[in-house]
């Protein structure tokens, strides 16, 4: 199956992609953010990004190590590929 893949650390999405992953985006777009030491060391509250998709742009723009991964997009329709199980049937 043909695909691209985005390093994401390499080249990080721009807050227009961003916005529009999160915008098709079948999870709950919280989900985008992880909860990490990174998150815990910067003192973020997981609170602020419960539906809150400007919230999750700007924190992954700014913070492009907290995005989930990885993210999948087919045509209009996104999600985050965890568990993995989940990319093979959304690829169908």
């Amino acid at each position: 199956m043909k695909h691209e893949t985005v390093l994401y650390m390499k080249e990080p999405p721009d807050r227009a992609t961003l916005e529009h992953i999160a915008s098709i985006l079948e999870d709950p777009v919280e989900d985008l953010v992880r909860k990490d030491a990174k998150f815990k060391k910067l003192e973020l509250n997981p609170d602020d990004y419960v539906g809150n998709a400007a919230a999750v742009v700007g924190i992954l723009v700014e913070h492009k190590a907290l995005m989930q991964r990885p993210v999948v997009v087919k045509g209009d329709r996104a999600i985050i590929g965890r568990p993995k199980s989940r990319i093979a049937e959304f690829l169908g």
